[in-house]
């Protein structure tokens, strides 16, 4: 019998960047819920690059703000350096990027975890999760993406989450779970030759959570990430490199944060050369990745040294940006170089590197492979087609990145919290967030390698602007719960404005234009525009910014609101739970085994499942209007 007892509504277990945005947001609609963690000194550790946003990255980051959540404010507190990348490309493709005082951002996180009504922070170490054999349910109505608390029809042969089991044969009970396990399931860190278990150096692994997992019936699988070595600064040559400043007028993260006052402390850069690269392939037979040692398969757009050196090989030089990890410590992060070579190598190595030839290694670099569950088990609520109330989100779901990893996090814990209630959940479509491409790319198409977000990835870019993510999610959050009053406040503040300065630039005419003709020739800027018309002098940065792309764009985002238009009749076209698609007469076998395993919703998502054509749909929108032929 178990010696502790524990009563929540939501359990999140893991206090990563995912972890802590699932138990922020479950709390904040009112949840009671538990985050449990192996090790309260490190909620919210920056386990890989000290770094938040960047291209794609950096999208998400702001709407994780608009919906509520932590990251954005957190790295304004803590941020050393802020970046607008994709400057000179067009608005679609400006993303935030700001390197995070380590030690701070992770302190400052777990700041707004310890101070969250309704959620409380545990250090246990989840051995089991506890499961229902014949409790779960579902709504019956063709609706597959939520669990009704109070069901209409039962499913005996439908398992529920109950809770988890912890070190030490304590039980946590809770009607639903977050699992949020980053690299830690059957974790192993590889550095040459030498095998330690473990998800990050210094820390253990787990392995009862995946025995719990396949007992269930989810199916695992192996990823290998990779970071690279720390070098004490105190040892870098600076002058030997290149410098990279901040912006002069950085701008900030949360739509919460007015202004950034912050003296930023400047990046380097470096490149490595001929002699690295010889170095790195004559010691390629003692690199797990090309050893054997490692077979799974690792994040594409993030590769290890040894991978550039194969994969490029034509290049004779691959660029390296040198990170300051805080302001109170030398320790520095080499961008670019990530590697599970053997320590002598890594010695070797900066040997040769312009700068770094008499850099000390602090902490060297190495690779982990880990277990993840192949995210086409989940549905677009992020919960398990397997178990009733049991959600999936960051690295356990095939991702890499922080802000990935967070995005889920807070879908997976609102969900958690709306199954609760008995209420929809919260399921982003592609044209309202970057978020909503993610979670649908990875629930529909499913990963291969670990997937990592690029504004190239979202079809409807010019729509999921930075500037805009406040007046895309933030409505929806707050008729949720997921934020409050003043948030909501503040944006109908900036939104007023933006009415105001459009109205005025539409009725003022100058020439027989109206300024807002004048403003779509590419060569005008709002400088003359405030010329002619002075009352567009007294506005906010935020709402110039959100006029100017709304006028200037207006004619590319117009085509893509029709292709919108488009999807969204597909998706009201919904698929029940029960279709059977082996009925379909004339749908190619592959269709039918891809529609099968995925069971999209509607119309919509099934036309994202790899390998599906239009003809295909079209077949299986005839079958569902009770005009096509049967087997």
């Amino acid at each position: 019998m178990a010696s502790s007892i524990y009563e929540f509504d939501v359990l999140v277990v893991g206090a990563g960047h995912a972890g802590t945005e699932a138990a922020l947001a479950a709390a904040r609609m009112g949840a009671k819920t538990a985050l449990l963690t192996t090790n309260c000194d490190t909620v919210g550790q920056m386990s890989c690059n000290p770094a938040i946003g960047g291209v794609g990255k950096g999208q998400i980051v702001r709407e994780i703000d608009a919906l509520g959540g932590a990251m954005g404010r957190a790295i304004d507190a803590t941020g050393i350096q802020f970046r607008m990348l994709n400057r000179r490309k067009g608005p679609a493709m400006h993303s935030p990027r700001a390197q995070a005082d380590k030690k701070l951002y992770q302190a400052e996180v777990k700041r707004l975890v310890e101070e969250q009504p309704n959620l409380s922070l545990r250090q246990e170490v989840v051995e089991d999760l506890l499961v229902d054999e014949g409790s779960g349910f579902r709504v019956q109505d063709g609706d597959q993406s939520f669990v009704n608390p109070e069901p209409r029809t039962p499913n005996p042969s439908f398992p529920r989450i109950v809770g988890v089991r912890v070190r030490g044969d304590a039980v946590y009970r809770a009607r639903a779970v977050v699992l949020t396990t980053g690299t830690f399931l059957q974790a192993l860190m590889h550095t040459g030759e030498a095998k330690t278990p473990g998800g990050r150096g210094g820390e253990g692994t787990s392995a009862g959570i995946s025995a719990a997992l396949q007992r269930v019936g989810i199916r695992l699988d192996r990823f290998k990430t990779g970071t690279p070595p720390r070098l004490n600064g105190r040892t870098i040559d600076y002058n030997r490199t290149e410098l990279q400043p901040g912006d002069d007028q950085p701008q900030p993260f949360s739509f919460l944060t007015d202004r950034l006052e912050v003296e930023q402390l400047p990046c380097y850069i470096t490149y490595t050369n001929q002699a690295v690269h010889d170095l790195i392939r004559a010691n390629l037979h003692r690199a797990p990745m090309y050893s054997g040692q490692i077979t799974s398969s690792g994040p594409r757009y993030c590769p290890s040294i040894e991978d550039k050196i194969v994969r490029f090989a034509d290049k004779t030089q691959h660029q390296l940006f040198l990170e300051p990890e805080g302001r109170n410590t030398r320790e520095v992060y080499v961008n670019g170089v990530s590697t599970s070579l053997p320590r002598d190598v890594q010695d070797a190595m900066f040997r040769f590197i312009p700068g770094l030839e008499r850099a000390e290694i602090m902490r060297y670099g190495y690779a982990v492979e880990y277990d993840y569950a192949p995210p086409d088990q989940l549905q677009p609520s992020l919960e398990s087609k397997h178990v009733a109330g049991l959600f999936f989100a960051g690295q356990i779901n095939g991702t890499t990145g922080y802000e990935e990893a967070a995005a889920q996090g807070l879908i997976a814990g609102a969900n958690a919290a709306l199954a609760l209630k008995g209420r929809e959940p919260l399921v982003l479509t592609r044209d309202q967030a970057y978020i909503g491409v993610l979670i649908d790319d990875l629930v529909t198409r499913g990963v291969d390698e670990p997937y990592r977000m690029f504004t190239s990835r979202a079809e409807y870019r010019l729509l999921l602007r930075q500037d805009n993510a406040d007046r895309r999610l933030t409505p929806l959050a707050y008729e949720l719960g997921l934020t409050d009053a003043a948030r909501f406040d503040r944006l109908q503040a900036k939104l007023a404005e933006v009415a105001r300065l459009t109205a005025l630039i539409e009725t003022t005419r100058r020439d027989g234009l109206s300024l807002a003709q004048r403003l779509r020739r590419p060569e005008v800027e709002w400088s003359e525009l405030v010329q002619i018309q002075p009352e567009l002098a007294d506005a906010s940065a935020g709402a110039i910014n959100q006029v100017i792309c709304d006028i200037k764009y207006s004619g590319y985002i117009a085509r893509q609101e029709v292709e919108v238009e488009r999807q969204h009749r597909l998706a009201a076209k919904r698929i029940p739970s029960s279709f059977d698609y082996g009925r379909i007469l004339h749908l190619r076998a592959e269709a039918r085994e891809k529609l099968s395993r995925v069971r999209p919703v509607d119309l919509s998502q099934a036309s994202r499942v790899s390998g599906i054509t239009p003809a295909d749909i079209a077949l299986v929108m005839v079958h569902l209007e009770g005009k096509g032929a049967s087997r």
